[in-house]
Order: structure tokens, then sequence, then C-alpha cells
């Protein structure tokens, strides 16, 4: 299995630990934690070059503007 999947199993465990989160700190964190494991598997795949730089940079501005 490819390091970038592991990355996102965690990011997906993150999204459901996300949704039985009892508080909104506690779901807000474990939204901040998916986020932060999916940005690794992106970065991962562009190590492995399975994407370009340009794919990378051009995913970036829309990720940032959701979460504002």
């Amino acid at each position: 299995m490819k390091q970038s999947q592991h990355f996102l199993d965690n990011a997906e465990n993150c999204a459901q630990l996300a949704e039985r989160a009892d508080d909104e700190p506690t779901y807000n964190r474990y939204k901040r934690m998916e986020a932060a494991w999916r940005a690794l598997a992106k970065e991962q795949d562009w190590l492995d070059g399975e994407t370009s730089p340009s794919e990378t940079a051009a995913a970036a501005p829309s990720e940032t503007a959701a979460r504002i």
C-alpha cells in the first residue's frame, strides 16, 4: 500500500471521529487533523511523482477558502 493511502486512511478515521464528537472543540480538532492528514497524502503523492506541483498548488487555494 502506498504511503499516501495510509495518510488518507488516517484522514478518514479522523472524519469518523469528528462525526461522533460530543462537543464542538473536539469536532474541530478532528476536522483539523483530517485536513492535515489529507495535506500529507497530497504532498506524499507529489514526492512520489504521482502529481505535478501545479496540481498541488492549484488545489491549495480552494481548500484554504473552504476552511475560512
